[in-house]
C-alpha cells in the first residue's frame, strides 16, 4: 500500500472529485485556490503518485492527463484490508463486528 503525504492526499482529493482526467495545469489551477504552489511542485506530486500506482497517466497531444487508478472507496477498502492483515483472526472478527454498525448509517 502506497503511503501518501498531505499534499499528495490533497491532489488525490481533486482527482477523485472529477470524472474526467485532468492535466497538470488543471490540477495546479484547482489546488492553487487554497495553496500557493508552483506548477512544477504539482507536476512532481503527480509523477510520484503515478510511480506509486495511485494514478494513471496518458499522453494526449502534448499534455499528460491523470486519473485515479481506483475510487476513493476502493482505496479506503484497500487501506482497511492492509490494516486487518496485521491482526489475528479473532482481532479481525472483532474489528469487523464493530464496523458492521456503520452499514446501518
Amino acid at each position: 500500500m502506497a503511503v501518501t503525504g498531505e499534499l499528495e492526499q490533497a491532489v488525490m482529493e481533486i482527482l477523485w472529485a472529477r470524472t474526467d482526467p485532468l492535466s497538470v495545469r488543471d490540477v495546479h489551477d484547482l489546488i492553487s485556490i487554497e495553496r500557493d504552489l508552483a506548477y512544477t511542485t504539482v507536476l512532481t506530486v503527480l509523477d510520484r503518485l503515478a510511480k506509486k500506482g495511485l494514478v494513471l497517466r496518458n499522453l494526449e497531444g502534448r499534455a499528460w492527463l491523470y486519473r485515479p487508478t481506483r475510487s476513493r472507496a476502493a482505496e479506503a477498502a484497500a487501506e482497511v484490508q492492509e490494516l486487518l492483515s496485521r491482526l489475528s483472526t479473532a482481532e479481525r472478527a472483532e474489528v469487523l463486528a464493530t464496523l458492521e454498525a456503520y452499514r446501518e448509517v
